[in-house]
């Protein structure tokens, strides 16, 4: 399975996309949602996206409002890994067409679960 983990924090970038290579995804970064929605023409598609929220040139929130509609349309699973906790912010991430939302700082236990609700992970 292919990932593509898209956050401004080159920490949060390297922390991730290590969690998910030990879960056996092969994991491809972008430092923001324009980046990250290159990923999504040039590539082949991914079978998850980890996106933050706040980020430089193209938030978190308007990648997944970009990537569910054409020329796009992923069909992608979209996760957002934020510092967003409020419930207006996760309700409104939700309903432009993310498929889960974990805030951080997160667990490992929290991102495998999150999988499994995905049919990601065992």
């Amino acid at each position: 399975m292919n990932a593509l983990v898209i956050d401004d924090s080159r920490a949060i970038r390297l922390i991730l996309a290590r969690m998910l290579r030990d879960l056996g995804f092969e994991v491809d970064e972008a430092t923001n949602g324009r980046e990250g929605l290159a990923r999504l023409v040039d590539g082949e598609t991914p079978d998850l996206v980890l996106v933050d929220w706040n980020m430089p040139e193209m938030t978190g929130i308007d990648f997944v409002i970009a990537a569910r509609k054409p020329p796009y349309s992923s069909k992608a699973r979209l996760m957002m890994v934020t510092t967003e906790t409020e419930v207006p912010q996760m309700v409104r991430a939700l309903e432009a067409g993310a498929d889960e939302y974990v805030m951080k700082p997160f667990t490992r236990e929290a991102i495998v679960e999150k999988l499994q609700l995905l049919g990601l992970a065992v």
